[in-house]
């Protein structure tokens, strides 16, 4: 995954005030350390997306240290402190700072009911999640590591262990039996036996998560990079039964093998999911994933083939209901059921008329439909002659011959003594059509065309 030159710059000025945080609040008589993914990302030899301090002191006592701070989650014991504050004047972004805690019931599944503020890093590192994720770094004392949990066998053995009883881990913070699934997909990891017999036992427990929470944590596993291993994971874990039955429903619905040697529905989407690119915009993840969705509900054995009559429309029905029940935006619920919608009209593209083909051209992010077009090409037959042939038009083709200027509008028409009525959008759309063909070059040309069009046919007058 390539990261800019501006990011790489953001993320060591966000070391370097981790750093003097840490160091500031020592000289004030705390104690302070690194803590959590940006810990266990710098012993794999990652760079950390941003740098988490915990320290004995208590959100006030931070406040006082620092000039300016932003106390988010105070009742939590977080308070962010900007860069600048830290030393890094001019540059944007803020340190978490949470003071060493241990927390009481969570009741709502999600968030403790109350924390006490605890005297040591290692009762704060026994309240958190994963054992990867409970090590504590000194960087005042050369990188010095604290590993109270067995973080670092699990990071070398390559699992995902909760710390402590899994059972309740998970049952503290039922979102956990996503991130299992993340952290062990992104970083090619196992899950441990008894941290994965608990996901099986607690999977609709993450029914009480928040779909937005949800949402988050499933885009987050389509574009981290390795989506096929997160979605076999969750398949594994039962937790794709409980959040994405529709996806679940693809296994075993068998595919005409002339078309989609590869096997099954599910064995297509995984390929697919395998296949996606690093840093891929949400939208096409989605789209890629809910693609052939409305498969399993049309699929039947016809005397010549498998078919699945009327899937893509049946499809962009249920990725829209999949979309509203993940609570996605508007624009990202549009973008991603036309990726449903118009993933088979490719195989029409050698037969569109110029028209046709340019209206296909003008989509939305084409890009993102040609993109799709070409994974599922490769996860089926394999065949990239059409993809070819559309990626070609649409890089030679000019954008002002894909959408022109309208040659007429309705004004028009009203000028030249056309009454208004239902006729207008079909002579507009046929005087569009002549235009995309090449037929119609002038608002002269376009008029005449009308004329000679009512002429013919009288009901398009009104």
């Amino acid at each position: 995954m390539q990261t800019s030159g501006e990011e790489f710059a953001g993320r060591l000025a966000g070391k370097a005030a981790a750093v003097g945080v840490i160091r500031r609040l020592r000289e004030h008589g705390h104690q302070a350390y690194l803590v959590g993914g940006c810990v266990r990302d710098l012993l794999l030899g990652r760079e950390p997306t941003d740098y988490d301090v915990a320290t004995d002191a208590t959100p006030p006592q931070v406040m006082r240290v620092f000039p300016r701070t932003y106390a988010v989650g105070a009742q939590f014991g977080v308070v962010l402190v900007p860069l600048a504050s830290a030393g890094e004047e001019g540059t944007a972004g803020t340190v978490e700072v949470a003071t060493f805690r241990s927390d009481g019931q969570y009741s709502d599944g999600r968030h403790p009911d109350q924390v006490s503020y605890a005297n040591s890093a290692e009762q704060d590192v026994l309240r958190r999640d994963f054992t990867i994720n409970g090590l504590v770094m000194d960087p005042l004392d050369g990188d010095r590591v604290l590993d109270f949990v067995g973080g670092r066998a699990d990071l070398e053995a390559g699992l995902i262990r909760t710390i402590g009883d899994p059972l309740r881990r998970f049952m503290e913070d039922k979102l956990r039996l996503l991130r299992a699934v993340r952290f062990a997909a992104r970083f090619g990891y196992a899950i441990e036996p008894e941290t994965m017999k608990a996901m099986r036992e607690l999977a609709p427990e993450i029914r009480a998560v928040s779909r937005e929470r949800v949402r988050d944590e499933l885009t987050k596993m389509l574009t981290e990079g390795r989506a096929r291993r997160a979605f076999e994971l969750l398949d594994e874990s039962g937790l794709l039964h409980q959040v994405l039955p529709q996806v679940e429903q693809m296994k075993g619905v068998e595919q005409p093998p002339q078309f989609h040697p590869e096997g099954d529905v599910w064995v297509h989407t995984l390929m697919i999911l395998e296949a996606l690119p690093d840093r891929v915009e949400r939208t096409l993840a989605w789209g890629a994933l809910l693609h052939d969705v409305g498969k399993p509900p049309t699929f039947r054995v016809a005397p010549d083939r498998i078919r699945f009559d009327r899937h893509v429309e049946v499809g962009e029905a249920m990725a829209r209901e999949i979309c509203g029940q993940l609570r996605m935006s508007n624009d990202d619920t549009t973008q991603i059921t036309a990726l449903v919608a118009q993933h088979m009209r490719f195989k029409d593209v050698p037969r569109m008329k110029l028209s046709t083909l340019k209206r296909f051209l003008r989509l939305p992010d084409f890009a993102a439909h040609l993109a799709l077009h070409r994974l599922d090409c490769l996860a089926s037959h394999g065949d990239l002659s059409i993809y070819e042939m559309t990626r070609e038009k649409f890089e030679a083709t000019p954008a002002e011959q894909i959408r022109p200027v309208p040659l007429l509008t309705g004004a028009d028409l009203i000028a030249a003594g056309m009454r208004p009525g239902p006729g207008f959008r079909e002579l507009l759309a046929a005087v569009e059509d002549g235009q995309l063909e090449g037929q119609l070059e002038t608002r002269e040309q376009a008029l005449e065309f009308v004329v000679l069009l009512t002429l013919n046919h009288p009901e398009l007058k009104s």
